[in-house]
């Protein structure tokens, strides 16, 4: 992977809390990461460890005043999103950033047909005529592979499958061609046979349209498919990173370890699968020191001393594990 072009993305030191009952909630900390033109990223961990956050921060839409960006940057093709005005950030997002849900059946509008919601961005952001935007909708919902796009672009979202409404989504995200797609749990709920062809879809459109994919998962098989470089998060921070195929073969941190042997692989017979005990910590009651301590077997004295730093292990790939560390 060249890294000859200059970041279209750039996380750095993003952190970003939430104001509780309980205290303050750091869902992201210290979270730094590019991605390129063309590149696909995957956030990847357990429910509740910051991913969606993550993207959610980017597109401005943290809600407050709960939420609020406790510090840190966020760059888009150089520029700090953090410093832009609420007009200019509403140009950008669904524009030049958009963003595929989770649980399309409610991110969809139940009152409003598919069509409509497909022509919304593209007369508010490509200044379409409300026929070419409609002829628009149409091709793009076969652009994404559903059948009969002339009958469904009436449709509302209760008539459609969930596979179907994940397509739909795709199409109103890529509506205006945007330099990046974030999509969060694309496959969630969905059967195997739905989930490898929302998968091929996606390869296919970031294939034909030069796009960058942020990709928010906890399931590796989708990570597999598409990603080419890796974070994996936990309690709120990166505990490691790196090219994709480096994570699979030489996981380094114990967490990372956890998520792999708990996935099932394919062609192996049904065995029962291991699992990692213990609970991800409460985001307002993070300890001083490593929040993967309490639930890691490898656990000793020095994992309590203190935030764990990211140790290089080289071709990019880093861990953020005081057992990675070489003994001095």
């Amino acid at each position: 992977m060249t890294h000859a072009n200059p970041p279209l993305i750039e996380f750095s030191h993003l952190s970003t809390h939430f104001h509780t009952g309980q205290g303050i909630a750091r869902a992201v900390q210290d979270l730094s990461f590019t991605i390129r033109a063309g590149e696909t990223v995957a956030l990847v961990g357990e429910s509740g460890c910051g991913k969606s956050v993550a993207a959610l921060s980017l597109l401005g839409l943290v809600a407050k005043p709960a939420g609020r960006i406790a510090g840190g940057r966020l760059l888009y093709r150089g520029r700090d999103l953090l410093t832009l005005a609420p007009e200019e950030l509403r140009r950008l997002r669904g524009n030049e950033i958009a963003m595929i849900f989770q649980e399309p059946m409610s991110s969809l509008n139940p009152v409003l047909s598919i069509g409509e919601q497909i022509v919304e961005p593209l007369i508010e952001h490509r200044a379409l005529t409300p026929r070419a935007a409609w002829e628009r909708a149409i091709a793009l919902l076969a652009e994404v592979g559903i059948p009969r796009p002339g009958k469904i672009v009436e449709s509302y979202p209760h008539e459609l499958s969930g596979g179907m409404l994940q397509r739909v989504m795709i199409a109103i995200a890529i509506s205006c061609r945007p330099a990046l797609l974030i999509a969060d749990e694309p496959t969630t709920a969905l059967d195997m046979t739905i989930q490898a062809q929302i998968l091929d879809l996606l390869q296919k459109l970031k294939r034909e349209q030069g796009m960058a994919l942020l990709l928010i998962t906890h399931d590796l098989g989708v990570v597999t498919e598409l990603a080419d470089h890796v974070l994996v998060m936990y309690a709120g921070r990166v505990v490691e990173s790196g090219p994709a195929r480096t994570i699979f073969k030489q996981p380094a941190h114990p967490y990372t370890r956890g998520l792999l042997a708990s996935r099932p692989v394919p062609g192996q017979r049904l065995r029962r699968l291991p699992s990692i005990p213990g609970q991800v910590p409460d985001p307002a009651r993070l300890p001083a020191h490593c929040a993967f301590a309490e639930r890691c077997s490898l656990a000793g004295p020095r994992c309590r001393t203190g935030i764990p730093e990211a140790v290089d292990l080289g071709d990019g790939h880093q861990a953020a594990c005081v057992l990675c560390r070489k003994e001095e």
